[in-house]
């Protein structure tokens, strides 16, 4: 081959590739660009108002003290079928963002429920019952709780708006019971009941501050630079302590609450 021709094929062979790598480099430039940043948060003040479900509450097994007329010990034990109902709570506070990462707020919480319990005992209901026979007891009780958490929050990373988030925070709550009305029913044993009936007691509820800790985990989405919406879980630990006294008396074992969470936080900036 000619010199003159090999060298006209090898700059068309140079021309052709520049035109693709140029063709190529104006296609990168043209590609759509994906925002991590976007709805980044800005330090300072925020006010938040939260609504919860409580699907479900756990408690050890509530414990009651029931004694005759003359404070001699009749029966003791647990409730051993026990349940709480009213779910739902509201809580809001002030927080501050400190950056893109760490922000802490300061929340006041209410919520307020409802106990049901039952046990069974093999001695006799009171002194007045049939020798041998057993006592099963009932016992039912409203509460109102409120209580002030501290929380923190660190904000894993936010993608178009959505930032996922993990928590924890502690407090005390305030925790009153009202009045405990129980009942008791005989229990065929190895003597009979003859058809002896009881009346039902009330005792005073006991209220007091228990010591609290709460975990979280959720998301938010940026409405605007200022407004976001926040969906979420949270797990709470309320401490246990007295429910009812009176000639008589009970414990809870304490609240462990399982909340999904939804609310929203306004900058104030």
């Amino acid at each position: 081959m000619k010199p003159a021709r090999l060298f006209v094929i090898t700059a068309l062979a140079f021309a052709a590739a520049a035109v693709s790598a140029r063709a190529g480099d104006e296609d990168l430039i043209d590609a759509p660009e994906v925002d991590i940043t976007a709805g980044e948060p800005k330090a300072g003040l925020y006010l938040r108002a939260d609504l919860g479900y409580a699907g479900w509450t756990g408690d050890d097994d509530a414990s009651y003290r029931f004694n005759d007329g003359g404070g001699a010990l009749l029966n003791s034990g647990d409730f051993d079928d026990s349940r709480f109902g009213k779910p739902l709570s509201g809580s809001a506070g002030i927080g501050y963002q400190f950056n893109d990462l760490f922000r802490a707020d300061l929340t006041g919480e209410f919520f307020e429920g409802t106990f049901e319990g039952s046990g069974r005992a093999a001695q006799p209901c009171s002194g007045a019952a049939p020798a041998g026979t057993g006592c099963s007891y009932g016992g039912k009780a409203d509460f109102r709780a409120y209580g002030l958490m501290a929380n923190g929050y660190v904000d894993l990373l936010n993608v178009s708006g959505f930032t996922p988030y993990v928590g924890a925070g502690i407090g005390a709550t305030h925790v009153a019971w009202g009045s405990f009305t129980a009942s008791a029913n005989c229990v065929d044993g190895a003597g009979a009941c003859g058809g002896a009936t009881f009346a039902d007691a009330r005792y005073g509820g006991e209220d007091g501050w228990r010591f609290t800790y709460a975990l979280m985990a959720g998301v938010s989405y940026s409405v605007s630079d200022r407004v976001k919406l926040d969906i979420g879980y949270r797990f709470s630990d309320i401490a246990g302590g007295a429910m009812f006294s009176g000639g008589s008396s009970g414990d809870d074992a304490g609240l462990r609450r399982h909340e999904f969470r939804a609310g929203v936080r306004v900058s104030l900036w």
